[in-house]
């Protein structure tokens, strides 16, 4: 039997969508819920960024990627290993992706 979320959107069994058309902003906080992340709009800023880097490369980014990705967007305050932390313990690119709706990126553990 397939993972599934509240939402009855298969995941994989790391818990990432399996069809990533599937995404809407109840998967988010569901996959959010499933890592015990409380999104904000903080966190809702960060999604949207993920979203436009893969639609920009057609990756879900590594950590080193990430942070450069947001200091070029969002400034150097917000991209840095520290702030996004805070918003995506314990593995910022990992979680981020998951709760994004992208795929695993591809160094993560």
């Amino acid at each position: 039997m397939p993972d599934t979320l509240l939402t009855n959107i298969e995941t994989d069994k790391d818990g990432f969508l399996k069809n990533l058309s599937d995404w809407s902003a109840t998967a988010a906080s569901d996959l959010a819920a499933s890592e015990k992340v409380v999104l904000t709009d903080a966190h809702w800023e960060m999604i949207y960024l993920l979203q436009n880097f893969y639609r920009e490369f057609q990756i879900s980014p590594s950590m080193r990627a990430l942070v450069k990705y947001t200091a070029l967007k969002l400034g150097k305050d917000k991209g840095n290993s520290i702030y996004l932390l805070e918003l995506f313990p314990p593995s910022p690119a990992r979680v981020a992706s998951k709760i994004a709706g992208l795929p695993r990126p591809a160094n993560c553990l």
